[in-house]
């Protein structure tokens, strides 16, 4: 056992994998993330880390609530932003690459937007990783497909600029499906107008 300052760090963070343990044994498996805050690049702004969120049983039981109802609502919200993101059945190549390029650009933007700051790159990877299996695709074929168009491009504690983001999401929609997203944006309109409101 540590002493000092050392010692109670390694108790709070024994005291959170404890609360981890018992919170994914009693609401499964979805409450993983739970404690991904934004410092280390993930949508939580409730729970800092063991040493940070840790005091009286009180004030952690609190912020252990607060974080997993956070937690939650990000799930609904992403979930729904696949809903909403997801290309028809039907889709033609063409189509098929416009809905993944713009998908890929709002999913990115939506992780920028949720406060993570140092690592958030690492939540986008998962979230579009998330988003192709949504839509069908092997978990493992997803991995490899953003990893081919992150590739490296975005950066920890770095805003990427819209055109970085925008090609990012070209490359994933060409390695997809061999056809370049459609430019002419016009006939979608609509689609681009509700998408710009989340």
């Amino acid at each position: 056992m540590l002493s000092g300052m050392a010692g109670w760090w390694q108790g709070e963070r024994w005291c959170e994998s404890q609360v981890d343990g018992i919170v994914r044994e009693r609401y499964g498996l979805w409450t993983w993330g739970w404690r991904w805050c934004h410092h280390s690049g993930g949508p939580i702004g409730h729970w800092t880390s063991g040493p940070g969120s840790v005091t009286t049983p009180d004030e952690t039981a609190a912020r252990v609530v607060a974080a997993l109802l956070e937690w939650r609502d990000w799930l609904e919200r992403t979930a729904q932003r696949f809903a909403d993101l997801a290309p028809p059945s039907d889709a033609t190549p063409e189509d098929r690459s416009w809905h993944l390029e713009r998908a890929c650009v709002r999913l990115v933007t939506h992780t920028l937007d949720s406060g993570a700051e140092g690592g958030w790159h690492g939540q986008a990877s998962i979230v579009l990783g998330w988003f192709l299996t949504s839509t069908g695709m092997e978990r493992e074929e997803a991995a490899r497909a953003v990893e081919r168009a992150i590739g490296g491009r975005f950066e920890s504690w770095v805003t990427p600029k819209r055109t970085l983001i925008e090609s990012v999401g070209e490359d994933l929609a060409i390695g997809l499906t061999g056809h370049a997203p459609y430019r002419d944006h016009r006939e979608r309109a609509d689609l681009e107008d509700l998408h710009d409101r989340y």
